[in-house]
C-alpha cells in the first residue's frame, strides 16, 4: 500500500510540472526570465525628469504667437505632467509610495533664482509624507513656479545662447533620469532644434546640432529628404548611451515656417528616432509632439504617462 501511494505522489508531481511548463516557458527568453514590458511598468514607481529649452525658442519677440506665447504653453505642459504623476500615485498603498518628480536645464542658467525655483520642484513621494493633499499640490506647485522660471528666464540675455541638450543626453541623462527599479520618463520641452553655442560638433554627417540653416545646408528641405539623409548618413553622432529603461517623451516641437523648410518636422522627428532608437530605447517608449494649445495636449500628455 506504501509502495503504490508513493508511486501516485511521484506520478502526481511528475503531471504537475508538465502542466505547468508550457507557462514557464512562456515567460522564458533564451533560458531566462522574461516580464513582459508592461508588468516591469506596472509594478515600478514613477521617475519623471523633465528637461527644459531654456533657449531663444520662448522668445515673446522673436516666436510671438497671438494665440498663447510659447512660454505659456510649455507652463500648461508643466503643470498636466504633474498631474498626470499625481492622478498615477495617489491612490497606491501608503507603503507603497516611492515616486519621484523633478525639473533640469542644461546649461544651468546664470540667474540663481532660476535654480532657487527649480529646487521647489523635485519631489520624491514617500509613506511619510504622501497624503492626498500633499500629492494634489505637486500639480499647482509646477504650475505656480513653472510660470516664474519663465518669466525669469526671458530676462536672461543668455538664452540666446542655446540649450545643450546633445550634452545633457551625452554626460547627464543616465546619472539624473534613469534609476533601476523605477518606470522612468524623461519629457522634454523644446521646439525640436537641437543648438548650443560651446557644443557645435561635426563627425562626418553626423553632428551634436541640428538647426533651420544646417538642413537647408544638408539638402534636406525638398521631398526625398529621407532619401538623402539615409544615403549620406546624416543624424546626430552617437553619444553611447544605454536608454532601454527610459520612455521619452518630446513637446513643443514648432518647426520654422520660413526659408523653405517645409519638411523640418519630418526631419526633426527622424533625426530624434535614429538617435533615440540608437541607444536602446524600445519601440513605442518615444512620442514626438508638435506645439499645440495645453487644453489639446493634456490627454496625449497623461496618456502617455498613464499607458503603461
Amino acid at each position: 500500500m506504501m509502495k503504490k501511494l508513493f508511486v501516485f505522489v511521484i506520478t502526481s508531481g511528475i503531471l504537475l510540472a508538465c502542466a505547468s511548463e508550457p507557462e514557464n516557458k512562456k515567460n522564458l527568453v533564451k533560458g531566462k526570465p522574461h516580464t513582459t514590458n508592461n508588468q516591469n511598468k506596472k509594478s515600478a514607481n514613477l521617475n519623471i525628469s523633465i528637461l527644459l529649452d531654456l533657449s531663444d525658442r520662448i522668445d515673446t519677440i522673436k516666436y510671438n504667437n497671438q494665440s498663447m506665447q510659447f512660454y505659456r504653453r510649455d507652463v500648461g505642459y508643466l503643470k498636466s505632467v504633474a498631474e498626470a504623476f499625481g492622478d498615477e500615485i495617489k491612490y497606491k498603498k501608503s507603503r507603497q509610495l516611492d515616486d519621484k518628480i523633478q525639473l533640469y536645464f542644461d546649461p544651468e542658467p546664470l540667474n540663481p533664482k532660476i535654480n532657487d525655483l527649480s529646487n521647489q520642484l523635485k519631489f520624491h513621494v514617500t509613506r511619510d509624507n504622501g497624503t492626498i493633499d500633499f500629492i494634489n499640490e505637486i500639480s499647482s506647485t509646477y504650475a505656480y513656479f513653472g510660470l516664474e522660471i519663465y518669466k525669469q528666464a526671458l530676462k536672461d540675455a543668455n538664452h540666446d545662447n542655446g540649450s545643450d541638450t546633445w550634452g545633457f543626453f551625452k554626460n547627464k541623462v543616465k546619472d539624473y533620469c534613469i534609476d533601476k527599479d523605477y518606470r522612468n520618463i524623461l519629457v522634454i520641452l523644446t521646439d525640436g532644434y537641437i543648438f548650443y553655442e560651446d557644443s557645435n560638433l561635426n563627425e562626418g554627417n553626423l553632428s551634436s546640432y541640428i538647426t533651420p540653416k544646417k538642413i537647408r545646408q544638408k539638402k534636406l528641405n525638398t521631398s526625398n529628404w529621407k532619401e538623402v539623409m539615409e544615403s549620406n548618413k546624416h543624424g546626430f553622432i552617437p553619444v553611447g548611451q544605454d536608454l532601454s529603461n527610459l520612455e521619452i517623451l518630446v513637446l513643443g516641437v514648432n518647426p520654422t515656417k520660413t526659408n523653405n523648410n517645409d519638411y523640418d518636422y519630418d526631419v526633426l522627428k527622424k533625426y530624434w528616432s535614429d538617435w533615440l532608437y540608437g541607444m536602446g530605447l524600445e519601440e513605442g517608449n518615444f512620442e514626438f509632439k508638435m506645439a499645440d494649445l495645453p487644453a489639446n495636449m493634456d490627454k496625449i500628455i497623461k496618456e502617455f504617462i498613464k499607458k503603461k
